[in-house]
């Protein structure tokens, strides 16, 4: 085991001090460049497709919701990582990118259950979750602005937090059927097409 860790000790560096950030090694500032890189087209294309595909405005609007949380995240990603492995020595820039970085995090997980909120029918309670998800997007983003690089078991509630408890909301959802999908074919639904 331990050889194994002497041979792969060059692509990874030991865990980061308290209150201070990781110091990624070259290969995974590479990784991360080009892993986040590579997924802006496909977000992008993905994200027009799934709002060309809409049937309605309340569609369109949480396809553009979902797409534009998406690629905002790859691209704000990406820039930060290619400031931070190329332009380390701009360093203002570079803690400017990371904590937009953090604070596309909480915006990408509101954005990615807007169409889970948005496009289902909810009960009383569980649809104050459409706002809530939001409120608790701009206060992580505003922790973020605030403790960057502090407390980092409280950002990691923060995340977890925001992450599961929208699924909360499923106990009060009305039971989806198989023809509730208005992507299945009508051969499939057993219409025949009248």
């Amino acid at each position: 085991m331990r050889r194994l860790q002497e041979k792969f000790r060059r692509f990874m560096n030991h865990p980061a001090p308290a209150n201070s950030r990781y110091k990624p090694t070259c290969y995974e500032h590479a990784a991360n460049c080009y892993t986040h890189a590579f997924l802006i087209f496909p977000a992008i294309v993905g994200s027009a497709l799934l709002h060309r595909l809409s049937e309605d405005q309340w569609e369109k609007i949480t396809a553009w919701i979902y797409g534009v949380g998406l690629c905002a995240l790859f691209i704000i990603s990406t820039v930060f990582h290619i400031i931070s492995w190329k332009k380390s020595h701009l360093r203002t820039m570079e803690h400017c990118f990371h904590m937009c970085d953090r604070m596309m995090i909480y915006i990408f997980i509101a954005a990615s259950y807007a169409p889970w909120l948005n496009l289902r029918e909810l009960g009383p309670l569980a649809s104050h979750m459409r706002w809530f998800i939001w409120l608790m997007a701009a206060g992580g983003a505003f922790y973020v602005f605030l403790y960057h690089e502090k407390y980092k078991i409280v950002e990691l509630f923060f995340y977890l937090a925001m992450g599961f408890s929208p699924a909360l909301v499923v106990t009060s959802m009305k039971a989806a059927t198989w023809t509730d999908n208005r992507a299945l074919p009508n051969a499939l639904k057993g219409n025949s097409g009248q």
